[in-house]
């Protein structure tokens, strides 16, 4: 479950979050002003945020190297491409029955 709380309540009840987080794994938006500002998550979903984030990474710095030698506004109408194709194909196999 997500929990929002002001940054004040968060504060007067830390112990309480925390228990929430720790022991029903429960995730809590600390918002500030009415905007969110932070999140306290599990800390097992926090390493898997981060593995994520390491591949997501790892696989920007590929395509930024394949595409090291081509000229941007080449490089996006390639990618532009690329997206409204994958886009036409999953209509179309959202549309079978």
């Amino acid at each position: 479950m997500i929990t929002e709380t002001s940054a004040v309540t968060f504060r007067q009840n830390l112990g309480e979050m925390l228990n929430r987080v720790q022991y029903r794994h429960d995730s809590v938006i600390i918002n500030k002003d009415g905007k969110p500002v932070a999140a306290l998550v599990d800390a097992r979903l926090f390493e898997r945020i981060r593995r994520m984030q390491d591949r997501f990474d790892a696989l920007c710095q590929r395509i930024e190297a394949g595409y090291a030698n081509v000229p941007e506004p080449e490089g996006m109408e390639e990618i532009q491409a690329a997206v409204q194709l994958e886009r036409q194909t999953a209509n179309a196999t959202s549309d079978k029955p």
